[in-house]
C-alpha cells in the first residue's frame, strides 16, 4: 500500500521547527509566565495560564498548545470540518502519525480494509488541511506517545491533547496532557481550544528505598493495586517524592501513562534538570539562547511551598517486589511470590463479584501460585513500555538465553527512532538469537486492532497498560508486567522473579539458558 502523500510534511523545515519550539511556549509572549498570588500547584499554574474564558460553575475554555492525532479517532473529526466548511485553525500546532492499525511485521502490507481506509484517509486529510504527518515512510513514525517526547514536541507547561486515553504520558514533562473524544478532536482542530471542567488536584508521594529490579511499571501497578482503579477519578495526579525524582524521564513516562488506569484525568511530574537535559537538542525543542530562556520559564513550573491539594496519598516502595496482574483490571495485581487471591477475601460484594468474574475469565483458581501460571505469548511494546530503556532491560534478561518451547514472544519498538537506536546497540540481535520476533513500530498487541493479537483462551505476559477482557483479542488472557518480567516469562515459560532468574536461581526449560544456570546477564 502506498503511504507517501504526506511524506514531505513530516520532514519539517526551519520555519516549522521554530513554530513548534517557540510559539507553543506562549501565544502572547516569548515565554508564558504565571502571576503569583496564593501558593499554586503545578496543575494550577498550567491550567490558569491557558484559560481563555471562565465562568463560575461552568467549564472553562482552554487554549491547546499541541494536538496529536492518529488514524483511528480523527477521520470523523475531519469530515465534520468539511461539512461545516471549516479549516484547521492551527495546523502548525497539530501533528499526526500512524500507529494503532499498523501491521508490525510489514507496515506496508495493510490487509484489513478498515485499517487500510483509515490510514489512507489520514494521508488525505493531512494533505488537504496542511498537517504535518509522520507516515509509514517517515523516519519519525511511531506510537504517538513515544514520538511526541522524542521529537521535542512535548514541552513543560504545554496543554496537550490527543484522541487517545494515554495522552497522560506527556505529563512526565510537566505538561497538562489528556485524552479527548472524536467530537473534541474536531473542536480542537477548528478552534485550538477546548471546553473542560476543572478537575481536582491530588499528590501521590512515592518514597522509600527502591530495591534493584523494581521498575517504574512495578511502582505504578503497586500504587493502583493499593488504592484501586478508581482512586484518581475526577483528579489530576501530581507524582512527587524522592523515588519519582530519581526516576529517568522514560520511567516517569511509564508512571504518567498509567495514571489513566487509576481513573485520573491526567498525571504530572514537576520538570527538573533531567527534563531539561532530555529535551536539549530535540528537533522541535527551542534552540540555543531560546532554550536557555525556556528553561528559566520551565523552572517556574513547580508546586509552590504551602500550595494545597484536594487530596494527598503516599506509597512506600521499600517492600515492593515485581508485580503481576491476575485479573481483568490493573488493580487486580499482586507480587510475584504471592498467590491468586480468594474472592471471599475482598471486603465488599462488588469486589467479590468482580474477582469471581475475573478468575473465571482468566482461567485461574484461588490459592494458585503466580509462579505456577504458564504463558503462551509475550508482548514487549506499547506506549507504556516500548522505549529504549525498556528494550535494554528486556534484552539484558534475554541475552544468552532462549525463549521457552511453546511461547511466542514479540518485541515491538515504540518508534523508528527507538528501533534504530536498539539496532545500533545490537539489541535486535540479542532478541532474535533468543527466539523473540523483532518487529516494526506500532501499537501492536496492546489492543488487537491490527494483525497482532492473542488467540482465545491463551495467556500473554504483556508490558502494555490494560488487561481488560478481550483487550488483546477475543478471549485473550492478559497479565501486565514490566519489560524485564515479560522477558523472564518468555524464557521460563511461566511467571518468575526476574531477579532470581538473573541470579541463576530459576530452573529453565531444557536449552533455555545457553550460558548455564549460574550465568548472570
Amino acid at each position: 500500500m502506498q503511504a507517501m502523500a504526506c511524506r514531505g510534511t513530516c520532514r519539517f523545515g526551519a520555519d516549522m521547527e521554530r513554530t513548534y519550539g517557540a510559539d507553543i511556549l506562549s501565544q502572547k509572549d516569548e515565554v508564558r509566565t504565571v502571576t503569583q498570588q496564593s501558593p499554586k500547584t503545578l496543575f494550577d499554574k498550567i491550567w490558569e495560564s491557558h484559560v481563555v474564558v471562565a465562568e463560575e460553575g461552568k467549564p472553562s475554555l482552554l487554549y491547546i498548545d499541541l494536538h496529536l492525532i492518529h488514524e483511528v479517532t480523527s477521520p470523523q473529526a475531519f469530515e465534520g470540518l468539511r461539512l461545516a466548511g471549516r479549516r484547521v485553525r492551527r495546523p502548525d500546532l497539530t501533528f499526526a502519525t500512524m500507529d494503532h492499525n499498523v501491521p508490525t511485521d510489514n507496515p506496508f502490507d495493510v490487509r484489513d480494509p478498515i485499517a487500510k481506509k483509515q490510514i489512507e484517509t489520514l494521508i488525505q486529510n493531512c494533505r488537504e488541511f496542511g498537517i504535518p504527518l509522520a507516515d509509514l515512510e517517515s523516519p519519525d513514525q511511531g506510537i504517538v506517545h513515544v514520538i511526541g517526547p522524542e521529537l521535542g514536541l512535548t514541552l513543560p507547561g504545554k496543554t496537550i491533547v490527543c484522541g487517545d486515553s494515554h495522552t497522560s504520558t506527556h505529563g512526565a514533562f510537566g505538561a497538562l496532557a489528556f485524552g479527548i473524544g472524536t467530537s473534541e478532536v474536531e473542536h480542537v482542530l477548528a478552534t485550538q481550544c477546548l471546553w473542560q471542567a476543572r478537575p481536582k488536584t491530588m499528590k501521590v508521594e512515592i518514597y522509600g528505598e527502591r530495591h534493584p529490579g523494581i521498575t517504574a511499571k512495578d511502582i505504578i501497578l503497586g500504587v493502583i493495586a493499593k488504592y484501586g482503579v478508581g482512586f484518581g477519578t475526577g483528579y489530576v495526579i501530581e507524582f512527587a517524592g524522592p523515588v519519582v525524582r530519581d526516576m529517568s524521564m522514560e520511567e516517569r513516562m511509564t508512571v504518567c501513562n498509567m495514571t489513566i488506569e487509576a481513573g485520573a484525568r491526567a498525571g504530572l511530574v514537576q520538570p527538573d534538570e533531567k527534563t531539561f537535559a532530555y529535551l536539549r537538542g530535540r528537533r522541535f525543542a527551542p534552540k540555543g539562547e531560546a532554550f536557555d530562556r525556556a528553561v528559566e520559564a520551565w523552572k517556574q513550573l513547580a508546586t509552590d511551598e504551602g500550595a494545597v491539594y484536594d487530596k494527598v496519598l503516599t506509597f512506600d516502595v521499600s517492600s515492593l517486589v515485581p508485580q503481576v496482574t491476575w485479573g481483568t483490571n490493573p488493580g487486580m495485581c499482586v507480587g510475584i511470590h504471592d498467590v491468586v487471591p480468594d474472592p471471599d477475601s475482598f471486603p465488599t460484594e462488588v469486589e467479590r463479584k468482580a474477582a469471581r468474574q475475573a478468575l473465571a475469565y482468566m482461567g485461574l483458581t484461588p490459592g494458585m501460585k503466580i509462579t505456577d501460571i504458564k504463558i503462551q505469548h509475550v508482548f514487549i511494546g506499547s506506549c507504556t513500555n516500548a522505549r529504549i530503556e525498556d528494550l535494554r532491560a528486556a534484552a539484558r534478561v534475554a541475552k544468552g538465553r532462549k525463549v521457552a518451547p511453546g511461547v511466542r514472544a514479540i518485541v515491538v519498538p515504540g518508534s523508528k527512532h527507538v528501533k534504530a537506536q536498539a539496532e545500533k546497540e545490537g539489541l535486535d540481535k540479542v532478541f532474535i538469537e533468543a527466539g523473540f520476533e523483532w518487529r516494526d513500530p506500532g501499537c501492536s498487541m496492546c489492543l488487537a486492532m491490527n494483525p497482532d493479537f492473542v488467540p482465545p483462551g491463551e495467556r500473554c505476559a504483556s508490558t502494555s497498560n490494560r488487561n481488560f477482557e478481550g483487550r488483546q483479542g477475543r478471549g485473550a488472557r492478559t497479565h501486565l508486567v514490566s519489560p524485564a518480567m515479560a522477558a523472564a516469562a518468555a524464557i521460563a515459560g511461566r511467571f518468575v522473579d526476574v531477579r532470581e532468574l538473573l541470579d541463576g536461581k530459576v530452573a529453565l526449560p531444557e536449552g533455555g539458558d545457553s550460558l548455564g544456570a549460574a550465568h548472570s546477564a
